[in-house]
């Protein structure tokens, strides 16, 4: 099944990269581009791809609120969105994790990696750069030492296990391996983690594995 991408970037060169890279892969097809925030909700409303890859920092929206319209809390059908951006770390990158981006990629992260990432948001999974999540996960610690309350439902000796996995920057795939299960498992166990934790994404569920000590 070929999975259908819209590239939004307002950098010629960066945008035709990426295009070319991703259209290199057998079973992906560009099918949209965008040079500014309003023209990516626009092209991706209306082609509906299954992925849309969307820089941070554009003219008209910044890809937060791309991200936010397309993906955000009370979208009615929620769109995969992969975030990237040239930066290690700005004020961009929890809000675009809160905003509903199922992926988070630094642009020189490597063709690989930005496959993975489209592949891995297609299927409903999400990936973040490694040296990403854990400059976040520093700056958080730092801006928030404070222990965090442990959950009313306990997590099971299994979600443990995944959730500190899944804290060291581990894969759906990489944490299936590393268990024995089958990724649905896997995505099983990471809702009922987010549900017992109260929160939305990857990144959070890492914070919270940081703060509480289990890392």
């Amino acid at each position: 099944m070929t999975i259908t991408v819209v590239v939004a970037d307002d950098q010629d060169l960066v945008r035709t990269g990426l295009v070319m890279i991703l259209g290199a892969q057998a079973g992906i097809e560009v099918i949209g581009e965008a040079a500014d925030g309003i023209q990516a909700v626009e092209v991706a409303t209306r082609l509906r791809p299954d992925v849309l890859l969307v820089d941070i920092r554009m003219p008209g929206l910044d890809g937060v609120e791309v991200t936010r319209r397309l993906a955000g809390p009370g979208v009615a059908d929620p769109m995969a969105v992969v975030v990237i951006t040239t930066f290690d770390l700005d004020e961009y990158v929890l809000g675009a994790l809160r905003a509903g981006a199922r992926g988070f990629l630094l642009k020189d992260a490597g063709p690989d990696l930005l496959v993975q990432a489209v592949h891995a948001a297609a299927k409903g999974d999400a990936l973040i750069a490694p040296n990403v999540t854990r400059r976040l996960l520093a700056t958080l610690v730092e801006h928030s030492p404070r222990p965090v309350a442990q959950p009313l439902d306990p997590l099971t000796e299994r979600e443990e296990e995944l959730l500190v996995l899944l804290a060291r920057g581990r894969t759906n795939a990489e944490i299936a391996a590393d268990l024995f299960i089958g990724l649905t498992t896997v995505k099983s166990h990471i809702a009922s983690i987010m549900a017992k934790l109260g929160v939305r994404n990857r990144v959070e569920i890492a914070l919270w594995a940081h703060q509480s000590g289990r890392i």
